[in-house]
């Protein structure tokens, strides 16, 4: 992302090193599970985020031999935790964290957007008002038409963006569920 053509929350969400959090997070996440059902002996996961840590450009490193970046981000992560190691990533997949992480990054984008939505809304309805008794010339098929209002256009404009508004909301919730699942669905 080039961030003169983006806005700091929007950098930040889509950063390498957001990234790297949220599939450690994941990675911890699942670990906790496990930990719950008997797979993961207790107290590893303790020491685990007592040690771990991530470097992004030793990730970067990694990735240039193994040509993947989750691989060279669980080696990075792997050389601080040593022998416990061994139950990150117990039965996952890539996709199980990279999917994951990219839907979570999506909801947190969506909401910046749903609020800038709310606030143009909100503006739109102002300004609708504001001029509801000026005129101006109505289209159809892109030639003059009936008179309107200045307030009527900008209130239309209103209504489609709450539609849109809608949208997002609702593709918002529907990227909001993720799945662990394992390479055939059989992780737990």
């Amino acid at each position: 992302m080039v961030s003169r053509y983006s806005r700091p929350e929007m950098v930040k969400i889509w950063s390498d090193e957001n990234k790297y959090r949220r599939w450690l997070e994941i990675e911890l996440l699942v670990c906790e599970a496990q930990t719950k059902i008997g797979i993961i002996p207790k107290g590893v996961i303790e020491r685990i985020k007592n040690k771990i840590s991530f470097d992004p450009e030793r990730i970067l490193e990694i990735e240039k031999i193994t040509k993947h970046d989750l691989v060279a981000f669980l080696k990075n992560i792997s050389e601080n935790i040593e022998a416990d190691s061994r139950f990150l990533h117990l039965g996952l997949t890539s996709s199980d964290i990279k999917d994951t992480a990219l839907s979570l990054n999506l909801r947190d984008a969506l909401e910046i957007i749903i609020k800038d939505l709310n606030d143009l809304i909100k503006v739109l309805k102002e300004k609708a008002i504001k001029h509801k008794y000026d005129l101006m010339i109505g289209r159809t098929h892109g030639i003059h038409a009936e008179p309107i209002t200045f307030g009527v256009k900008i209130a239309n404009w209103a209504f489609e963006m709450d539609r849109n508004r809608k949208r997002i909301i609702n593709a918002k919730d529907e990227i909001s569920y993720c799945k662990i699942s394992g390479a055939v669905g059989n992780i737990f």
